[in-house]
């Protein structure tokens, strides 16, 4: 009896759309790395994402079994330990494209970022809502600004300009929603503008080149453009329905890059068309429905600052993704989520996902 009381709510709308998207990511990644798996007779990356999508669900069975309100008690343990993650990237980090971001622990590759998303989340969440009495003015925000404002320089360090973005969303939605004044936002706004001349200079050189090619892509269309053209491209192919599975030119004849990563979206429309892509888009608007609702009726103010500050990470990774392949967003190597190659942004998902459960599970007080 309990278990169907359980079972019955269970938010499925959100559990349909992340495990629709999941299988249709596994399905994109198999056709962008065919020409890999037929050159060495092993579908590695597929397999591989298949077995953590395996591991990644009793995940989710572990984020149900807890009270999401424990979290509360270890966020500052949390925070330390994020911290010493993201010191450990420049010291021990090995470098990939042009970046510090990447950890080697045995046969798996983990980028510590991807997990700082997930812990900021819960960190900030804490923070705000154990103060939320507190909050009557602009200074009272600033110790949770500055609380967010360590990590996003570290990660800036590596450098990550994409995940220090998703920082700084991920924080902007749970001010807000934790009663941060619009005029307070135009402020740092208008900071942010003032500033930006400081900020293009301590960006690398190859940042620099992605906005000048996202301005313009014919600037440089066999280097920095060469990514967004040929996206474009493949998007521009799939027309109304598409080329079909396994029959995309551009990722099967290997002229789009990164197309089982940051690129995937591209793959999506070529081979699936306009058709594909408009289900992929409405599966996303099913999980920010869901997130916002579960944030709507929370039971308290750090489920609601939980599910909300989740809801807008994958938001946002959705907007920058998909608008990046699409030509229309700076590239920013913003993973798409549960689409996207990846152990470190497919588990981080997994349990902020398991999160938005539990919260949904605890406002029917229920216990598994």
């Amino acid at each position: 009896m309990q278990l169907n009381r359980y079972l019955r709510n269970i938010d499925w709308w959100l559990v349909f759309a992340v495990f629709a998207l999941i299988g249709i990511g596994l399905m994109l990644i198999a056709s962008a790395t065919h020409s890999y798996a037929v050159a060495t007779g092993k579908a590695w990356h597929v397999q591989r994402q298949s077995i953590f999508v395996g591991i990644n669900v009793l995940l989710v069975i572990f984020c149900l079994r807890f009270d999401y309100r424990l979290l509360q008690q270890i966020a500052k343990p949390l925070y330390i330990f994020n911290l010493l993650l993201l010191l450990a990237v420049m010291f021990l980090g090995h470098s990939q494209l042009g970046a510090q971001r990447w950890i080697q622990i045995g046969p798996v590759t983990i980028q510590p970022s991807e997990f700082a998303k997930a812990i900021i989340i819960v960190c900030l969440a804490a923070f705000l809502a154990k103060r939320a009495e507190l909050y009557s003015d602009f200074t009272d925000y600033l110790p949770a600004i500055a609380y967010v404002f360590v990590p996003f320089v570290l990660v800036m360090r590596q450098p990550d300009l994409g995940t220090a973005l998703v920082f700084a969303v991920i924080a902007l939605g749970m001010l807000i929603m934790s009663g941060f004044k619009m005029r307070w936002l135009g402020m740092l706004s208008g900071a942010f503008v003032v500033l930006l001349p400081v900020f293009w200079m301590i960006l690398k050189e190859y940042q620099k080149n992605r906005i000048r090619v996202f301005l313009n892509p014919e600037l440089d269309p066999f280097g920095a453009g060469y990514h967004v053209i040929q996206s474009k491209i493949a998007i521009g192919s799939g027309l109304l329905t598409g080329k079909g599975w396994f029959a995309g030119t551009q990722s099967q004849l290997n002229f789009l890059p990164e197309n089982h990563t940051d690129f995937v979206f591209a793959v999506a429309g070529e081979e699936f068309g306009f058709i594909g892509v408009v289900v992929i888009l409405l599966l996303y608007g099913i999980i920010i429905w869901r997130g916002l609702t579960i944030a709507l009726n929370a039971e308290d103010d750090f489920g609601t600052l939980l599910a909300v500050g989740i809801t807008f990470m994958f938001t946002f990774h959705m907007f920058v993704n998909i608008g990046m392949t699409a030509g229309i967003m700076p590239v920013t190597g913003i993973p798409l989520p549960f689409l996207s190659y990846g152990v470190s942004s497919l588990t981080t998902n997994m349990f902020l996902v398991g999160l938005l459960l539990n919260i949904r599970l605890r406002k029917q007080q229920l216990q598994f």
